[in-house]
């Protein structure tokens, strides 16, 4: 090829891959704030695990949205980790007190860290769960199986104690070198067990278990990466409040396991999470996936999800406020880019909107009485600048705020003339959160504007400090 062409060749790959990068740039993960699905509502899948089919990701998880007590498994879609489809519930709360298996599903009762892996033998995709009574004293692990990831609710099998033993918190594992299936469990009395499931995934093979941890270790989460080497990481037993994560590694599931060490920074409380999933999705990308439980409000808790660095037989953790999974490209997870900050209280006020007090605000105000049954208050800002410009213009967006409610909050945010997009704001019990969302309508320059306005009726909005906006 002549020199001057393989040149151009080699500029216009520079530029399609900058043009890429900047496209994914935009498409952030904000860790611990509320994060807004494509219904309108905070991502609620709590305790979850992910299943990819094909080139799209399935996150299953608790519906925390009535506290405690079962409601629902729940089940989202994502090709990029960023932006999540609700498809539905995969389990829902029956009325049954008949004192068949159904009851497991019923009022009262504890259906917690649902996980689902795929059995390549049935062609059935199998769940795992942790039962409980509402005291937590049954201790039990439940099945559940479709033929489809998410598309229709799971036909549930009953429950029970696997060899025996007590269950609570659970991991599930698919070691897709051998097609072999392990429940990892948190036996109170005994410690930590990997136990091996029967070929159809629906029972536990044997009467052993394949190992045992003398250790009080719970919400175990297993990986295996391309070396052989297993990672097992768990949470120590502190109840809802966090505590400093560990994890062990080993070339055999048997044994022997290294130490268990720390991961995260020490006294960091894991940054105050707790494991839930380690997902593996390519191109040396691995992710840590962790709750951050708020007992008091257990709709309003947010995730932590953090890449991991790992090498041979060490893990870090680092915190960040934001980052970019790059999910689906070749690229491996890099840092956010700069960021600008656009103060609530400086944008143009509507309606009953006004400048309020705001303690931990930064410079002391917001805007408040956004939205109201009657007043509509806005807020538009103007001048903002993004170099995301192109076809669609996708970028997270941070806003800043407070809701002193219990309950969210929801907001309408709108680019650029756009429809308004559904926003949930979850109660920040004083303090000042963030809720992020993925808008569409950027253009390049510094000529973008975005409204802030009430939802449909539903009541107040938030106490809205800054809106941060990514700067490529």
């Amino acid at each position: 090829m002549h020199h001057r062409n393989r040149l151009l060749l080699s500029l216009l790959s520079v530029v399609l891959g900058l043009a890429t990068f900047t496209a994914l740039a935009a498409l952030q993960i904000v860790p611990g704030g509320t994060w807004t699905a494509s219904n309108g509502e905070h991502l609620n899948a709590h305790g979850a695990g992910v299943i990819q089919v094909n080139n799209t990701f399935y996150l299953i998880g608790e519906d925390k949205s009535q506290g405690s007590s079962f409601f629902a498994v729940n089940c989202y879609s994502s090709v990029d980790l960023v932006q999540w489809t609700y498809e539905g519930a995969l389990l829902s709360r029956t009325s049954s007190s008949s004192g068949d298996d159904n009851d497991d599903l019923g009022p009262n009762r504890i259906i917690e860290r649902p996980k689902v892996i795929y059995n390549d033998l049935t062609k059935k995709y199998v769940m795992w769960m942790h039962v409980d009574s509402s005291n937590y004293g049954d201790a039990k692990v439940g099945v559940a199986t479709s033929d489809t990831v998410c598309g229709k609710p799971y036909e549930y099998h009953g429950s029970f104690r696997p060899l025996g033993m007590e269950s609570r918190d659970i991991g599930l594992f698919k070691d897709d070198d051998d097609g072999r299936a392990y429940l990892l469990t948190e036996d109170r009395k005994n410690g930590l067990r990997i136990n091996l499931l029967t070929p159809d995934y629906l029972s536990i093979s044997g009467t052993t278990s394949t190992h045992l941890f003398p250790t009080a270790i719970e919400s175990p989460a297993l990986l295996k990466l391309s070396s052989g080497r297993y990672y097992l990481f768990g949470s120590h037993l502190t109840g809802w409040s966090p505590n400093d994560n560990v994890y062990t590694t080993s070339t055999n599931l048997s044994g022997p396991w290294t130490d268990w060490k720390i991961f995260a920074d020490k006294g960091s409380n894991t940054y105050a999470s707790q494991t839930s999933f380690i997902l593996n999705y390519g191109n040396g990308n691995v992710m840590y996936m962790g709750d951050r439980w708020h007992s008091n409000n257990l709709q309003s808790s947010s995730y932590i999800w953090l890449p991991l660095n790992i090498t041979e037989t060490e893990v870090i953790l680092k915190n960040r406020g934001s980052w970019i999974p790059n999910a689906d490209s070749d690229l491996p997870w890099t840092e956010s880019p700069a960021e600008k900050s656009y103060e609530g209280e400086q944008g143009e006020y509507s309606g009953g909107a006004r400048e309020v007090s705001c303690a931990g605000c930064s410079r002391g105000k917001a805007a408040g009485y956004i939205g109201g049954t009657s007043t509509n208050g806005s807020i538009t800002i103007t001048g903002i600048k993004s170099n995301n410009g192109g076809e669609g213009g996708v970028t997270t967006i941070q806003i800043r705020y407070k809701n002193g409610d219990t309950n969210p909050r929801y907001a309408g945010v709108s680019v650029n003339g756009g429809a308004p997009q559904k926003v949930a704001f979850e109660g920040t019990a004083g303090e000042v959160g963030v809720s992020s969302v993925v808008v569409r309508g950027f253009r390049k320059g510094s000529g973008n504007t975005i409204v802030v306005s009430g939802w449909e009726g539903a009541g107040w909005g938030p106490d809205v400090d800054r809106v941060v906006v990514p700067v490529e």
